[in-house]
């Protein structure tokens, strides 16, 4: 009697352990599946507001990429413009040719000798006579220069130059034509792009 007693808290204890096992996988299930649609409702959520902003965010891309492009463009095509402020002594050196007619007045008595002189006055007439004499000041005397005469100076130079330097014609031409180059294909592909649903169905 004691054993057939015995016999079924045996089965009760041996039958326990598959329960709490059952159990345990049971929540452990419904765990994952719980998790699995929270997952599922978030990208859900994510794939919406994508969808819903995705011409937005077209347009901001093409603002900015477009706005990048037409800006290299302008300053490939831009030019520098100033003026400058020169103001230096310029150093001059050369050989001035003068030959030319001209009248000297004499600042003083100046005596010549041997000179020729001829003379009509009254009953004496000397004709090509050798004679010294002496001109007085203010003498006019009709002169021929023909002769080189070094110059060696400093001119004073004030001047404003004007300065305008197309940015295409320096250095720095092909580097802002490697970055339109850069830029073109990104920008033309987004404008290639719909701007909304409807043109996306419709092609309109």
């Amino acid at each position: 009697m004691d054993i057939l007693r015995n016999q079924p808290s045996n089965e009760v204890s041996s039958s326990s352990p598959r329960g709490e096992s059952r159990n345990n996988g049971s929540r452990l299930r419904s765990f994952w599946r719980t998790l699995s649609i929270i997952l599922n409702v978030v990208l859900i959520i994510i794939v919406i507001i994508l969808v819903v902003n995705l011409f937005a965010w077209k347009k901001f891309a093409e603002d900015i990429v477009g706005g990048l492009y037409y800006n290299f463009i302008l300053m490939d095509e831009a030019t520098i413009m100033s003026i400058i402020e020169v103001n230096a002594d310029m150093p001059v050196q050369f050989d001035l040719p003068l030959k030319q007619e001209t009248n000297v007045r004499l600042t003083e008595p100046t005596k010549i000798d041997g000179a020729r002189v001829t003379l009509s006055t009254g009953g004496l007439n000397i004709v090509n006579a050798p004679a010294d004499i002496v001109l007085s000041e203010g003498t006019i005397l009709p002169v021929e220069l023909d002769m080189v005469v070094p110059v060696d100076t400093t001119i004073p130079v004030q001047m404003l130059v004007p300065v305008n330097i197309p940015l295409n014609e320096t250095e720095l031409h092909d580097p802002f034509v490697g970055l339109q180059e850069v830029v073109s294909p990104i920008y033309w592909w987004l404008s290639g792009l719909p701007n909304s649903w409807l043109e996306i169905f419709t092609g309109k």
